[in-house]
């Protein structure tokens, strides 16, 4: 019979004396040799649960080696940091010249930079021994690959390979870098303008990274908790495999005098000493996989061995916690079980669960976060991770806790059906935690990720933002500086003769300023008027110009709310007749003025947004109407639309705009733009959930594999007896599917709870986005199916006549 005793009394009503370290200490060492001197059956089940803890421990070590590996990664890229912290004007023997000219190929970044050394004592970026000539570029180990393998980004990256950059500059082994040697660089002026390259003397400048805002910083806190709880659950899970069988061998030590808390310390002996091999396992799973994470790649974010070491303080942490926690799960398992000498009275069934105490711990968990509504809104607001944290916990923890009572209520009242389906319900019947057990970590990881991706949708528009751009009229664009108009025209001649550009709008971007510029004060307001020269099609992407022809030019005010300055310098300077000086290409003025005088025929028209999902304003004009030779600081803008039939389409541009130089700036257009932090928490996420949900159907694979192994002989029996074995094997998917069916129910309960209470701590309201809780409980449900299809070779295996031996 199972029930719950008088605390402190034996079965025969005498008072129990609490128990001394010594006593302790014995019995959880006669539980420990129970656990190690069992034979093949002991160890089976010692090695299943050191296993089932091992992979938790394994996870938690890399939870631990993350802030190394960050850290690491930092260090890194501040010291092959070129941002100066002041300009240099003069070359010297210290001196190099960079230019930066990373690319992208296939939506995967690669870093690069041209080298030009100054002077005999040049720097060397780190991890290169010496800087490479012209025309010579050193590599990463990756970056040598992907080239060998890629004649089209080759041809992007023709330098000679003479040398790889090692270990210390690159931020993991998938990293795509090249420093390549130049002789075609120059020093940028004062105004970093006029030039193509920044002049430096070090590497290792420390750039400040942007502060981390409340909004984000409450999604790193509930990113923790909603990866880290599952594992924790797991082990939990872990130290009670094997619970029916510990059960009998318990109710054998009654029968030779053991009183209750006897047994239930010598059975926290036996789970201690499975978490003790669960933590030499799980450090050998760690340092395993630590060495293949040179390997690995997930969304760009690779590491070396050497980086992945887990901090010290958090690895004592988990070294003592998890023994800790195995004893307390143990003992509190035990508390509500009646171990009698007679164990066969353990099959029937027991008292109905309470449900009151397993409501109160997410009442509490939402208890500790409704002071905290509305107090993550804005800048200047403060988180309190500690509190947010708890309640979150509490919260997804009473998942766990309902979820029991959960299925014992259900599964007592289905009655009748196929054979499997008996089979199935009966056993949950009998015993319900274990399959409660095993999905519980399921539960809460879905639970958790449908609160987290509530809080994602939340927030999302804080961080993303539409860029108004029109990809049905272009996909990419080019941008650079030009040393004249004639350059300028000549790159966009270059880009339409792409392969696979279907068509190019090309422009060049100057401005002018008022025509007494030169005779001002060089510390007084000056005036400046964008200038666009393009052909009259490119102008009909910025505005509503009507009719055009050569020497056509417009004048088109600024729609933007802070565009009444602007407008009345146009209403006082851009008028027809008016002249206009193009010298603006220093800061005092310096040179001579270079007037142009508007047309008697400039018309004033209507901004319209740019293919960019940008709106343009100031003078518009044919190449016709001016001497571009005149303009000032000429940029070339170069809006393409790709051939959608042309594979590469984007990476032929890109060559052209590296074989132009590295001024110029090849982009793809795309709808929305991701503040940076934002886009590495969701990077960050997707990583953590892929490791996390291995663990999960790990995990569950283990716990499947030791309930059958512990009921293998009933098995054989029923087979024995005449059942089919295809019968059984249903039996086995019911047994999972009712469990996981409730456990995605109460999931979602408390998923859209928890996230309803995060919207209410940034002050967004409540919606659901019932795609993704769809998509969240699915991909928790193909885990358990997949898990529960992976176990059916050994349940065949297991129902064969050798399952009846025994000793």
């Amino acid at each position: 019979m199972s029930g719950r005793e008088p605390h402190g009394a034996t079965a025969a009503g005498a008072p129990e004396q609490p128990a001394g370290v010594r006593t302790w200490a014995r019995d959880l060492a006669l539980g420990a040799r129970f656990a190690a001197g069992g034979g093949r059956e002991g160890w089976t089940r010692t090695v299943l649960t050191a296993v089932g803890v091992g992979l938790g421990v394994a996870l938690l070590l890399l939870a631990a080696a993350v802030p190394a590996m960050l850290n690491t990664r930092e260090q890194k890229r501040v010291a092959r940091d070129t941002s100066a912290t002041a300009y240099i004007a003069k070359p010297s023997d210290r001196s190099l010249l960079v230019a930066d000219v990373r690319t992208v190929y296939r939506n995967t970044q690669i870093s690069g930079s041209l080298l030009q050394a100054e002077g005999a004592k040049a720097p060397s970026p780190p991890g290169v021994a010496h800087l490479p000539a012209a025309g010579e570029m050193v590599v990463s180990p990756a970056l040598r690959k992907l080239l060998n393998s890629t004649p089209l980004l080759r041809e992007r990256i023709p330098y000679k390979i003479t040398g790889t950059v090692g270990e210390t500059g690159l931020m993991g082994p998938s990293e795509l870098l090249f420093y390549a040697g130049s002789d075609q660089l120059t020093a940028r002026d004062a105004n970093y303008a006029h030039g193509n390259a920044t002049r430096v003397t070090s590497y290792g400048f420390h750039t400040p990274t942007e502060a981390m805002s409340p909004v984000l910083t409450l999604l790193l806190v509930v990113m923790l908790v909603v990866l880290l709880l599952p594992v924790a659950v797991f082990v939990g899970a872990a130290v009670r495999l094997g619970g029916e069988r510990r059960d009998r061998r318990l109710a054998a030590m009654r029968l030779v005098g053991a009183d209750i808390r006897m047994t239930r310390r010598i059975a926290a002996g036996e789970a201690l000493l499975g978490s003790l091999f669960g933590l030499v396992l799980g450090a050998v799973f760690f340092f395993a996989g630590r060495q293949l994470a040179s390997h690995v790649t997930i969304r760009d974010i690779s590491a070396f061995p050497a980086d992945m070491t887990p901090n010290a303080a958090l690895t004592t942490l988990i070294v003592l916690a998890v023994p800790v926690a195995a004893v307390a799960v143990t003992l509190v398992s035990l508390r509500g079980t009646a171990i009698e000498p007679l164990g066969v009275v353990r099959q029937g069934l027991g008292r109905r669960r309470t449900l009151w105490w397993r409501l109160l711990v997410p009442v509490v968990g939402i208890s500790l976060l409704v002071p905290l509504f509305g107090s993550v809104n804005g800048s200047d607001a403060q988180v309190n991770e500690y509190q947010t944290a708890a309640g979150a916990v509490l919260l997804l923890f009473g998942v766990t806790t309902v979820l029991p009572w959960l299925v014992e209520a259900v599964v007592r009242r289905l009655h009748g059906g196929p054979v499997a389906w008996q089979l199935a319900t009966r056993r949950l019947q009998l015993n319900s935690s274990a399959s409660a057990r095993m999905v519980s970590g399921v539960t809460v990881a879905v639970a958790g990720a449908i609160a987290l991706q509530m809080l994602f949708a939340g927030v999302n528009d804080t961080f993303v933002h539409s860029t108004g751009a029109d990809q049905s009229r272009i996909q990419a664009t080019v941008s650079a500086q030009t040393a004249d108009a004639r350059q300028a025209v000549d790159y966009t001649a270059k880009v339409r003769a792409t392969p696979g550009v279907a068509r190019a709008y090309g422009f060049i971007n100057s401005r002018a300023t008022q025509p007494d510029a030169s005779k001002l004060d060089p510390n007084a307001d000056t005036a400046f008027i964008p200038l666009l020269v393009a052909d009259c099609d490119t102008l009909r992407q910025m505005a509503e110009i009507g009719s055009c022809g050569a020497g056509s030019v417009y004048i088109v005010p600024n729609k933007e709310r802070w565009g009444a300055s602007s407008d009345a310098d146009l209403a006082t300077y851009a008028r027809p007749g008016k002249r206009l000086d193009l010298n603006t290409g220093a800061l005092p003025y310096t040179g001579t003025p270079r007037l142009w005088t508007v047309p008697a025929d400039a018309r004033s028209v209507t901004a319209r947004t740019d293919p960019r999902g940008q709106t343009n304003w100031g003078v518009l004009l044919t190449p016709e109407a001016v001497d571009q030779s005149k303009l000032a600081d000429p940029t070339a803008v170069v809006m393409v639309n790709l051939d959608a039939d042309k594979q590469d389409a984007v990476e032929y541009l890109r060559n052209t705009g590296a074989a132009l130089g590295p001024t110029v700036t090849v982009s793809a257009v795309s709808d929305t733009t991701t503040q940076t932090q934002y886009g590495q928490l969701r990077r960050g996420l997707f990583v953590g959930a892929a490791v996390t949900m291995a663990l999960i159907g790990a995990s569950l694979l283990v716990t499947m594999l030791e309930q059958l192994r512990d009921r293998k002989k009933l098995l054989a029996v029923l087979v024995a007896f005449g059942t089919r074995r295809t019968a059984l094997g249903w039996s086995m998917l019911w047994q999972t599917a009712i469990p996981m069916a409730l456990g995605l129910v109460i999931a979602c309960v408390g998923g859209l709870g928890l996230g309803a209470a995060l919207l209410a701590m940034v002050g967004r309201s409540f919606h659901v986005d019932w795609a993704t809780v769809a998509q969240m409980s699915a991909i928790g449900a193909a885990v358990v199916l997949a898990v529960t299809l992976l176990s059916l070779p050994p349940l065949w295996r297991l129902m064969r006549p050798d399952g009846l031996r025994t000793e």
